[in-house]
C-alpha cells in the first residue's frame, strides 16, 4: 500500500486539537494541500477527532492515529476511521494490526537497527523521531545512504527553517506539528493563519524537491 501524501510529501500532527476544533483545523489544512493528517493519543479525546475528521475529509486527505503504542488501542482507532498507525517507536503489533487491517503502517524508530527492523516488519514508511536532536536533516542524509530502499519520514524538530532541507536529504515526507499549529493560533481559531503557514511548508516542499 502506498501513502497517498498527493500533491506533496507532508503529514499534519494535529496535537493538542479538541474534537470541536478538529474539522475546521483539518479543512484549512486540507484546502492548502496537505494529503495526510495525524490526530495523536494524547490530545483531547483524539478518537472523536479522527472520526469527524475522517467522516469529513477522508476522500481528500489520509486520516490516522498518531502515538499507538499496542494493538488493542490500534483496533480502536481503525473503527473510528484511521486509515494509518504511526508510533514515536517500533511497536510490533501496532506494525502487525495496521497490514492486517490493510492501512498504512508507520512505526517511529531512531537508529539504524530500528529502522531495518521496522521495514523487514512491513513497515510502508518509517518515521525517524526526534530528528532535530540528532542532526536534523545530516542524519537523515546519513540514513539514506545506506538505506535508500526506506522511504523515511522526518519528525520532531521539523520548521521553516529546516522543511526544505529535509526533503533535500532523502525523507520522503516531513511531519509537522506545533509549526504549522502556533497556540495562539488554535486558542483564537485563526484558521486562515494556520492555511497560511500550510501553504508555506508546501513551497518549502517544492523548493526541496526541485532539482538544482
Amino acid at each position: 500500500m502506498t501513502l497517498k501524501l498527493a500533491p506533496t510529501p507532508l503529514v499534519a500532527i494535529l496535537r493538542g486539537v479538541r474534537p470541536d476544533e478538529a474539522e475546521a483545523i483539518a479543512g484549512a489544512i486540507v484546502e492548502a494541500g496537505f494529503g495526510a493528517i495525524e490526530v495523536p493519543l494524547n490530545s483531547p479525546e483524539p478518537l472523536a477527532s479522527i472520526a469527524r475528521i475522517a467522516l469529513r475529509f477522508g476522500e481528500r486527505a489520509l486520516v490516522g492515529a498518531g502515538t499507538v503504542l499496542d494493538r488493542e488501542t490500534a483496533e480502536r482507532c481503525l473503527e473510528a476511521g484511521a486509515r494509518f498507525l504511526t508510533s514515536t517507536g517500533f511497536v510490533p503489533e501496532v506494525v502487525e494490526a495496521a497490514l492486517k487491517a490493510n492501512v498504512v503502517a508507520i512505526p517511529g524508530a531512531l537508529t539504524p537497527t530500528e529502522i531495518i527492523a521496522a521495514w523487514k516488519a512491513g513497515a510502508d514508511f518509517v518515521k525517524i523521531f526526534p530528528t532535530g536532536p540528532v542532526g536534523g536533516d545530516r542524519y537523515i542524509r546519513s540514513l539514506k545512504l545506506p538505506l535508500p530502499q526506506v522511504k523515511l519520514i522526518a519528525a520532531g524538530g521539523v520548521n521553516q527553517q529546516t522543511a526544505t532541507a529535509y526533503i533535500t536529504a532523502g525523507a520522503t515526507a516531513i511531519g509537522v506539528g506545533v509549526e504549522l499549529l502556533p497556540r495562539d493560533a488554535l486558542q483564537r481559531r485563526q484558521e486562515h493563519r494556520i492555511h497560511e503557514l500550510a501553504r508555506r511548508f508546501l513551497s518549502f516542499v517544492k523548493d526541496g524537491r526541485t532539482p538544482a
